[in-house]
């Protein structure tokens, strides 16, 4: 009779270990095929929007090859200090995103800021090589109108990852990297520690391997109650970076939104953009 009791509490073992290795299997699977739209939020926008800003600017359209198209904002003083390449974050688009040409423009220095594949106007297919070839274009658009050094390249959130490896590739002014990550990968591990998520993900964003390469002077901004971005993943990539020319910039209390509202993150704006 025990060893009747015994088979059957092996049995039901067996079945709930099954059970749980087929749920483990369905949810890295439904990461796996559902991960674009778990760290992605494009809206879009008709191809007829106009766009209205406080600012003169002028829309383009860039072919970064036969099957893709760029939307991007080009703000415009009259006589520029410089000018900042703008790499958003994951959601929304430039009806959004166009906004933050203010400070700068404000400030003497002409802004460019595009939209990436599928978001707002701009068409193409999204990749993780996509991105930075396309981010390597608006670069290369505007070293034909400014002296490289006189670019400012700016990312923020997903776009910090970006901005990373365009100055990692080149010799802008400046690096400024507003709630950067370590790795997408990193980050996303975790999130969801159970699963290999680094095998799993098409979209990594390297920031770590790409921040040792940049020359230029690199100002990073985070805040200490980030919810999307925790600031430890940002220490990690400052401990990355070459000691000599990075400043870390820990704002008490700041999140992933909000870190424009502090006062010490305006003071450091003001610094970097006289």
């Amino acid at each position: 009779m025990l060893n009747i009791r015994r088979s059957r509490v092996g049995q039901k073992l067996n079945t709930i270990g099954v059970l749980l290795l087929g749920i483990y299997i369905f949810l890295g699977f439904f990461l796996y095929a559902f991960q674009d739209r778990m760290i992605f939020f494009p809206t879009e926008l008709p191809q007829d929007y106009e766009y209205k800003f406080s600012y003169p600017f002028e829309e383009i359209f860039l072919k970064t090859d036969s099957n893709t198209t760029i939307n991007a904002l080009h703000f415009k003083n009259d006589s520029p200090k410089g000018v900042v390449l703008y790499f958003h974050g994951n959601a929304g688009d430039l009806s959004r995103w166009g906004h933050v040409s203010e400070n700068f423009m404000a400030k003497g220095y002409d802004v460019l800021v595009m939209d990436y594949r599928t978001y707002g106007k701009s068409k193409g297919n999204l990749t993780q090589e996509s991105f930075y070839t396309d981010a390597q274009y608006c670069f290369d658009y505007l070293k034909n109108k400014y002296n490289e050094h006189d670019i400012s390249v700016y990312g923020r959130s997903l776009g910090s990852g970006i901005a990373t490896f365009i100055a990692s590739v080149n010799n802008p002014k400046q690096l400024i990297l507003e709630t950067p990550y370590y790795s997408v990968a990193e980050v996303a591990q975790n999130r969801f520690p159970i699963f290999p998520v680094k095998s799993l993900l098409k979209h990594q964003f390297l920031s770590n391997e790409f921040i040792v390469n940049v020359t230029c002077p690199i100002t990073m901004f985070h805040g200490t109650l980030d919810y999307v971005i925790p600031i430890g993943s940002a220490l990690r990539l400052y401990e990355e970076a070459p000691k000599t020319n990075t400043k870390f910039v820990k704002i008490e209390n700041g999140n992933h939104n909000d870190l424009s509202d502090f006062d010490l993150y305006q003071d450091q704006i003001e610094i970097l953009f006289p």
